[in-house]
Parts: C-alpha cells; structure tokens; sequence
C-alpha cells in the first residue's frame, strides 16, 4: 500500500509553538491509525503483549488526562484494554475529547519554567516544558507502535 505521509508542523519563532505543534501532529498519527479498520481488527492483538491500535488509543487518552487534566489511572496496565462495547470510532473521539480538553489547559500557559498541574496520587508537578516534551516522546513511541499494528493489519503505513 502506498506511503502517506503528512507534512511536519511549520517552525514557529516561540518554543511553545513548536512543542505544542509536533505534539499535535503526533496526536493526530495515532488518531488516524485506528480510524477505517474494522473494530475488531483494531482491538485484535498485534503482538505477543497482547497490544492493539485501540488499546494504544485508550492508554494515551489515560494518559492525556492523567497528566493534564489531573485524573488519576490505578491499574496503568488496564489503560491498553479498550471496554468491549467501544468502538474504534468511540475510542477516537474520547482521545480527541481528551486532547482538546488538555490544549485548553496548555493554551494558558505562558511560562514553561512553571509547574504543570499535579498529575493525581504525585506530591510534586513537573515543569510544563518537561512535560510537553514527555508528552511528545510517550505519543511519539506509540504512534510508532501504531504504525507496525496498522501496517500489519491492512499494509497501511506512513503518517
């Protein structure tokens, strides 16, 4: 199947701009991996680990939320297994949902030397700078490990 790639975001003059971009175009690769496979191919395990594209999807909207929205995740684990009666579609939407919610906070932030929100059950929050940028490389893994699930799902590959 061919390659089709999307462009990287633009350089920007302000370091938020630039981390704030590649993160969302990172968002959107995972995003677009699950989208058009049949549900249960995309629930379907892709690897002895038992990890599939929805279940990348679920685990990095937990992850959204954890960091940026301050809820807590008591079995992290758990986070890869999508509930039986979502969808791919569904699944979609609660990350996209989970990332719009996470942009607004990020929107706020002037300063990136400051303290992120305080990710629940942690006595102390990172800088906001650190914590894009752990953003960026946790997306980053896993739209790669989405990449090899979809490419051996339906021979899909590229960005």
């Amino acid at each position: 199947m061919p390659r089709r790639d999307t462009a990287l975001p633009p350089d920007a003059a302000d370091e938020k701009s630039v981390l704030t971009g590649f993160l969302g175009h990172l968002r959107g690769a995972v995003a677009a991996k699950a989208l058009g496979v049949p549900d249960a191919a995309a629930r379907e395990p892709g690897v002895p680990s038992g990890t599939s594209l929805l279940g990348l999807v679920a685990h990095l909207t937990h992850v959204e939320r954890h960091y940026f929205l301050g809820e807590a995740v008591r079995d992290w684990p758990a986070t890869f297994r999508p509930r039986a009666e979502d969808t791919a579609e569904d699944v979609v939407a609660a990350y996209r949902e989970a990332t719009a919610r996470a942009d607004a906070v990020v929107d706020t932030w002037s300063d990136l030397d400051r303290a992120a929100p305080v990710p629940a059950g942690r006595r102390s929050a990172p800088s906001r700078r650190w914590l894009l940028v752990h953003m960026i490389e946790e997306t980053g893994r896993h739209a790669g490990h989405a990449d090899i699930l979809r490419e051996r799902i339906d021979g899909r590959t590229g960005r």
